[in-house]
């Protein structure tokens, strides 16, 4: 697909299919949902269509009648689309279980060390005194929106205080690239793998994070050093089509399309003049990876931190996952308000 062939009427095209392929998708009330959703609530904000949130209310509506899971790290993801809902229609009961997460995160939230969060993906102890970059997109994100939205300045501190320590316990000193975990017990990186996906979350969320603090804020200059540097990093990376491989520097591991969408979107939002081709090339790789029903391929299952590289490359990438879905909505939602002039 030639760039001068790229219309945001297309890319809007693109977003209303991928909205309703994944609205066929029967989610729990958990992350993959978390993200998913977010997509949506970032295609309603692109495009204006007031029946994707029509349907989001829908689907919220029908699982609180069946009843909520106990709250983990990474079911907070859910809170994100409670505060657009709440945002977009104005209902209460919105923003009440949305605090109702964001205080489970900063009141009765598994931590370690420096209170730190511990990822947690159940009620049980399963990756002790561990910290995921999974968790700033699952928590600490949504966290810092809750306490900016309510001015919640113990919630907007605790945030910024995850993002501080897992640029700390994770960010390379050399690459700057993001490693995966990071076990507080051994105080190693486990495998010590650049996971693409991983890198997405990080950089987008500290792109988001920059929107909503300034310069008044003392861990601004760090959450934005920590991006450029690794921002820099992976524009380095990026293949001939425009994706990223599941493990940043092994070029013989996929290409993986959740990963590429996350580090596009958060290319975008940061908004460095000279990444622009580098977004236009990530939007090509993503598209070509997205079928006439909406169904965003070549997304890696979900991962844990595996033991080595050569697990990482074999995880699968068969099935439609709402990672994908949601990180591709939100990089669509993205071009198409940021990207394409008014005339496109």
């Amino acid at each position: 697909m030639k760039e001068n062939n790229i219309t945001k009427e297309l890319i809007f095209e693109y977003i209303d299919r991928i909205v309703d392929r994944t609205f066929a998708i029967d989610f729990t009330w958990d992350w993959p949902a978390g993200v998913a959703f977010h997509g949506v609530c970032k295609a309603w904000e692109a495009t204006g269509k007031e029946s994707y949130l029509e349907r989001l209310e829908q689907w919220v509506a029908t699982y609180r009648r069946v009843g909520l899971p106990p709250f983990t790290v990474n079911a907070c993801a859910m809170g994100h689309t409670l505060l657009t809902l709440y945002e977009g229609t104005g209902k209460q009961e919105y923003l009440d279980l949305a605090v109702e997460k964001a205080t489970y995160l900063h009141e009765r939230a598994v931590r370690f060390g420096d209170k730190v969060f511990q990822h947690t993906v159940s009620t049980k102890n399963d990756f002790p005194e561990q910290a995921w970059v999974d968790t700033l997109f699952m928590a600490a994100y949504f966290l810092l929106r809750m306490g900016r939205k309510l001015d919640n300045k113990a919630w907007v501190e605790d945030a910024l205080h995850q993002y501080y320590w897992h640029e700390e316990l994770l960010q390379d000193e050399r690459t700057n690239l993001f490693y995966h975990g990071w076990d507080n017990i051994h105080k190693n990186h486990m495998s010590s793998v650049f996971w693409a996906r991983g890198n997405a979350w990080a950089a987008l969320t500290m792109a988001e994070a920059l929107k909503l603090i300034d310069y008044t804020y003392p861990m601004f200059m760090q959450i934005d050093g920590a991006l450029r540097d690794q921002l820099s990093a992976l524009v380095r990376l990026q293949s001939e089509s425009g994706l990223w491989h599941t493990v940043l520097t092994d070029p013989t591991s996929y290409e993986e399309v959740s990963a590429s969408s996350g580090i596009g979107a958060a290319l975008i939002r940061y908004g460095h003049p000279l990444h622009r081709a580098y977004v236009d090339r990530a939007l090509h790789g993503v598209l070509a990876h997205i079928d006439e029903d909406g169904s965003v391929r070549d997304v890696s299952a979900g991962t844990a931190v595996m033991a080595d590289a050569e697990a990482y490359k074999q995880v699968p990438k068969k099935r439609v996952q709402g990672w994908g879905q949601g990180l591709a909505l939100v990089f669509l939602s993205y071009y198409g308000i940021h990207c394409m002039q008014p005339e496109e």
